[in-house]
Parts: C-alpha cells; sequence; structure tokens
C-alpha cells in the first residue's frame, strides 16, 4: 500500500486522518508517511523508503528506536501486567531517580501526557495561591487544555488557529499573554492584574521552533514572580532530559515553584508529570483540595520504559556533550550551504535539540518565528524527504538528535541539506 492510499483510508475514518494534526502534513503540501517501523536514527515508511529521522517521536527517543535496554525493561514489565489501577514499586523508583538530582523538587505526581501535566500543574497553582489568572507567553504551546489554547505556538501556529474554537471567552479571560525574551511586557501584566496564580514558561521553548529564552530574562521573571506570590512554571515537557540531563535547569540554575516533564521520562511510551516542594505537592488529592486523577497515570510499561531511559542517560557521562557536538555540526553546516546558496536561514541548538528559521532576522519571540518563509520551508521539507531526510513538517517545530546518531549520518543528511537546497 501506498502511503497515499493509507491516508485516503484513514482520512475515512479518523478525524483528519491523523491523531495529532501537524501529522497530516498538509502545511507541507505533502501527504504523511506511515511508519512501519524504526531502528535507531531511522524509520521506514509502508512503501519501503528508508529516512533518517529528526523527529524521534517529537523528541521522547533520546535513544533512539528500538532500543535494547528499553525495549527488554518494557518486555519485563509486560509478563507481569500492563496495567493494574493500583500502585507499583515502578513508580515509587521513577520517582526516586526524577527527583534525586533536582533539589528544589520533593513530590512529583506522574500522569499519561505533557497537557495532563500542564493543566495539572496550573490547577495546582491556583489551588495554592488562591489566585485565578494565569500568565502564558506567545507562541509557547503547553498543550491543548482549554486555559492554554490562546496564543499558542507548535501544531496551532502551523494551522494559523493561535487559539481554538470550542475554547470559551469565559476562559480565556482569565489567561494573559506576554511576549517572549520581553519582560518589559511581563511587568505590564503585573502592574495591570493583582491575581495572578501563576506564570507558565517554555525555559527552552521548542513549540514556536527552537528559542531558548534568555538568562537575564529567566532571572528577571523569578524575581517579579517572588514579588508578587506568584508560581513560577518551567515546562520541560520538551526540554528535560534533552537541552541537558537537567533540562534548562542544568544550563540556567533557576529553581522553578513547580517543573513539568514528559516525553523521555516515558521512553517512548505515554507518561509525564508535575513536580514542586512539599507545601505546593500536599495540597493535592488525597491530601488536599486539588483534585487530580487518571486510570493509567504511572502504567507500570510506561513507568519501566523511563527507569531505562532516564538511567540510561544518568550513567552516559558523555551522552549530552556528544549530541551537543552533533547538534552543533548538523546546525553549523546547515546554516554554511545557506549563506552559500544566498538562502536567508537561522540556525540554533541546546543539547540534543536544534531548529531553524528561514529568516534574515535571528529569531527571540513568537513574532520573529512568524516572518519565516513557510513556503521556502515547504519546498525545503518536501526536497529534504526525497533525499532521505524526515523532518518535523513544521517550521515550528524542534528537531532532535538522538544517541545512534553520528558524524557519518550528520555529514549525509548535511548532504542532502545541499542538494535540497539547490533544487529550491
Amino acid at each position: 500500500m501506498t502511503n497515499k492510499k493509507a491516508f485516503e483510508q484513514a482520512c475515512k475514518i479518523i478525524a483528519g486522518g491523523v491523531n495529532s494534526p501537524v501529522r497530516a502534513f498538509s502545511n507541507v503540501e505533502s501527504e504523511p508517511r506511515f511508519i512501519d517501523h524504526g531502528k535507531g536514527a531511522y524509520i521506514v515508511d509502508i512503501e519501503g523508503n528508508s529516512y533518517i529521522d529528526y523527529v524521534q517521536s517529537w523528541g521522547p527517543l533520546l535513544f533512539g528506536h528500538c532500543d535494547k535496554d528499553i525495549q527488554k525493561a518494557c518486555q519485563n514489565a509486560l509478563k507481569k501486567g500492563s496495567s493494574f489501577g493500583a500502585p507499583t514499586l515502578l513508580e515509587t523508583e521513577l520517582a526516586n531517580l526524577v527527583l534525586s538530582d533536582f533539589p528544589h523538587l520533593d513530590k512529583i505526581r506522574f500522569v499519561n501526557s505533557g497537557t495532563e501535566a500542564t493543566m495539572s500543574a496550573i490547577r495546582l497553582a491556583r489551588g495554592f495561591t488562591k489566585k485565578d489568572k494565569i500568565l502564558k507567553f506567545e507562541g509557547c504551546y503547553h498543550g491543548h487544555s482549554d486555559s492554554l489554547l490562546v496564543s499558542a505556538g507548535s501544531g496551532a501556529a502551523t494551522f494559523n488557529t493561535p487559539s481554538s474554537l470550542g475554547v470559551l471567552n469565559e476562559i480565556a479571560k482569565f489567561t494573559l499573554v506576554a511576549k517572549y525574551n520581553d519582560i518589559q511586557s511581563v511587568k505590564e501584566l503585573f502592574a495591570q492584574h493583582q491575581d495572578i496564580a501563576c506564570v507558565i514558561i517554555e525555559p527552552i521553548a521548542g513549540n514556536m521552533g527552537l528559542v531558548p529564552a534568555k538568562q537575564e530574562f529567566l532571572e528577571d521573571l523569578v524575581q517579579i514572580c517572588k514579588a508578587n506570590e506568584t508560581l513560577l512554571i518551567f515546562d520541560e515537557v520538551m526540554s528535560g532530559y534533552r537541552a541537558s540531563y537537567l533540562g534548562s535547569y542544568g544550563i540556567n540554575h533557576i529553581k522553578a515553584d513547580i517543573v513539568t516533564f514528559g516525553k523521555v521520562i516515558g521512553g517512548g511510551l505515554p507518561a509525564a508529570a508535575f513536580a514542586a516542594r512539599t507545601e505546593i505537592m500536599d495540597i493535592l488529592s488525597p491530601l488536599g483540595g486539588v483534585y487530580q486523577a487518571g486510570t493509567l497515570s504511572g502504567n507500570p510499561l510506561a513507568m519501566a520504559a523511563g527507569i531505562a531511559s532516564i538511567s540510561k542517560a544518568k550513567k552516559k557521562k558523555d551522552l549530552y556533550e556528544k549530541l551537543a557536538k552533533l547538534s552543533k555540526r548538523l546546525t553549523q553546516g546547515m546554516k554554511k550551504i545557506a549563506l552559500e546558496r544566498g538562502i536567508p536561514l537561522q540556525t540554533c541548538y541546546v543539547g540534543s535539540m536544534f531548529g531553524y528559521f528561514f529568516t534574515e532576522k535571528t529569531v527571540e519571540n513568537y513574532q520573529d518565528a512568524l516572518k519565516s518563509d513557510l513556503k521556502l520551508f515547504s519546498k525545503f521539507h518536501q526536497k529534504m524527504l526525497k533525499n532521505g531526510i524526515y523532518l518535523a513538517p513544521s517550521q515550528f517545530e524542534t528537531g532532535f538528535i538522538c544517541s545512534k546518531m553520528n558524524n557519518k549520518i550528520i555529514d549525509t543528511t548535511l548532504e542532502a541539506i545541499k542538494e535540497s537546497f539547490k533544487q529550491l
């Protein structure tokens, strides 16, 4: 069966033909590739085409596809049962593993997705502060819960719908939106509103493309939150265990009040979490009045995969240095080729995360990102697919390097970029 035929069949019975909008490839004027299997740095579609994969399941696969250690952990867990609706020791083991390296986080709760983690973190912040409003940043995507689908990035940016039908104005009015990397916009909102429960931010934004927050900006944000008794939430669903072993904390050393995790902590299975100091976490049910629950939260297969993934990352001392070198090699090489071809391009990398924008100006916020040439990106994406490189089908997504990649794979990718740029 061809990818085109598979998509036609899917569209008849699955809304939009996909179960997450950006997978539809509509913004790159193509049809999605239906994947048959993956191994290491590669994926193979149902037509037998092989691609170097820079999506890596949108980040979770730090060790690539079909990692033997993660597979073994899942297999061993499955032999005992796939779900119990009751506690297992695996949950406590993964909790200890995560919390042991973050001195500002005392307790954690596992959920199934990043959306659940951020949604729960905000409810927790509101319950703790007894305040109503939240402040987020333009272009930052924190999942698809109602209060957060306001000026969102990622898939919402791809489809030019920064908010969504079905989100009530009565809910959206409690969400304030500031400009990323612009502390003055934050100060102005705090001057106008005294009831801000929390500020939620991707300290390393990955959903408007890769855009790191500036150190001074984050430090000022901490001071503003403290002065106004507002909780600071770092959304590290993407950057956690990706930007560094300790996510943004390993880079900026800023202790947010609440941190959300996802992707890598599930090792490719559905798992996410939110964590904070004891006094905040203890207002969660069953100890406190903030309710949050989930039938499959702490699922033993996901916990086993997460333990294997994070344990492996912790043991490999040179892992993140190696991944960063590969990211640097890729982005610098890409930039060099673009300059030679006279193509306006900005590139960026943080650890195993990388991004690029078809624009002349350095991207520091969402408005900068929106100035990218989306038609050029679409053409580039199509050419790269034909040249065997699988990239995220959106200018507003981040790319990922996995541990199974090496200099040879990066050089092969750069050759594909050179050929693709010639064809633009």
